[in-house]
């Protein structure tokens, strides 16, 4: 399965297939140097995937920290300075292969280095679908989650399925969040078909037919960043759960994926009582609770300190936080909301927990 963006200019294409991997070779062939920037985990279980490659004199690998870890100053600081070690020029692609983080950290080090080399996404997770996807590269602050990045986008994505194969339970759920989201985004009909498809962890686990599922979600995601590519509107709604949920991510260093699923819960009750829309909270809580989010940690939270957190959220204005809020299924919209209705929203959401 394979798509395009369809930019005026610059577009890229997105692979989505297993064995895709091979296609690599297609798109470093005109590079001077090419650096494939592989997660610890990848790297682990993944070695003999890079071996033919490395038998060329200019094809390097560096190995990074797998996970949100990796997305700070200390580490951008000492690859970048590895990599001008090499006497590059402009000529020069970096490879991010790994988990959403390690494209994240490479799209930035690939958009300052040298003020700009080329860079390809090899994503390796579920949740990598959606980040991978897009342009939006970055590290994170002492005072938020990527709140340090650019637009930048790769000269192609790679999406090979075997990579998935080896998948803990806790990434496939953290994974599934944003593929679920999209399914939000959509409308009803993905939404049931998601949630019949993967009702138990059991189903969710086995990741049978996962690969369609993906594809659509993707699908969704270009339709949108098609028309907005900087965020400027309709980009926005692919925030939806992310205002609460980095902060619930950025505070308990939680999976982005649970904490984005706990944040799409926290929106449907700011909905329920700002747009009055009509979601059976319940019926959410209960789905993710069958497929073991630790909604538990709800209980440690701390409203204030969640609102100071929401406060640096990159949708904001002068007017305070804004939220992605669905009026209805497949119908987002983004919002200013008073922190009287966010502090009843986040005291009926722990009453859920208890």
């Amino acid at each position: 399965m394979q798509l395009q963006t369809t930019y005026p200019n610059n577009n890229y294409p997105i692979i989505v297939e297993h064995h895709a991997f091979n296609y690599l070779t297609d798109y470093i062939q005109e590079y001077d140097k090419v650096f494939l920037i592989v997660d610890e985990y990848v790297d682990f279980n993944f070695k003999s995937k890079f071996e033919s490659l490395l038998t060329k004199s200019n094809i390097f690998k560096v190995t990074v920290p797998a996970g949100e870890k990796m997305k700070t100053f200390h580490h951008y600081h000492e690859v970048l300075e590895k990599l001008l070690g090499y006497q590059l020029t402009r000529n020069t692609c970096l490879v991010a292969i790994g988990g959403g983080a390690t494209g994240d950290f490479t799209g930035f080090l690939a958009s300052t280095l040298l003020r700009g080399v080329d860079f390809i996404q090899v994503p390796t997770t579920i949740l990598a679908h959606d980040s991978s996807v897009g342009g939006k590269v970055g590290i994170n602050s002492s005072h938020g989650k990527n709140l340090i990045g650019a637009f930048y986008r790769p000269k192609a994505v790679i999406y090979d399925l075997d990579f998935l194969q080896t998948l803990p339970y806790e990434e496939i759920l953290s994974g599934y969040a944003e593929v679920y989201k999209h399914a939000l985004l959509t409308g009803q009909v993905a939404v049931d078909d998601i949630e019949k498809h993967f009702s138990n962890k059991e189903k969710l686990q086995s990741l049978e037919e996962i690969d369609q599922f993906i594809f659509k979600g993707i699908k969704t995601k270009l339709n949108i960043i098609i028309k907005d590519e900087k965020e400027q509107n309709m980009r926005k709604y692919l925030n939806l759960g992310h205002t609460f949920g980095h902060a619930v991510e950025y505070k308990h260093k939680i999976p982005h994926g649970h904490a984005i699923m706990i944040g799409m819960i926290y929106q449907f009750i700011v909905s329920n009582a700002l747009l009055n829309a009509e979601f059976d909270v319940q019926h959410y809580w209960n789905y993710i609770k069958q497929l073991h989010y630790p909604v538990c940690i709800i209980n440690d939270l701390d409203f204030e300190e969640m609102y100071n957190y929401m406060l640096s959220d990159k949708k904001n204005n002068g007017e305070g936080i804004q939220m992605v809020l669905l009026e209805a299924i497949g119908k987002p919209s983004v919002r200013h909301v008073d922190k009287d209705v966010l502090m009843k929203a986040f005291n009926e959401l722990q009453s859920l927990a208890k």
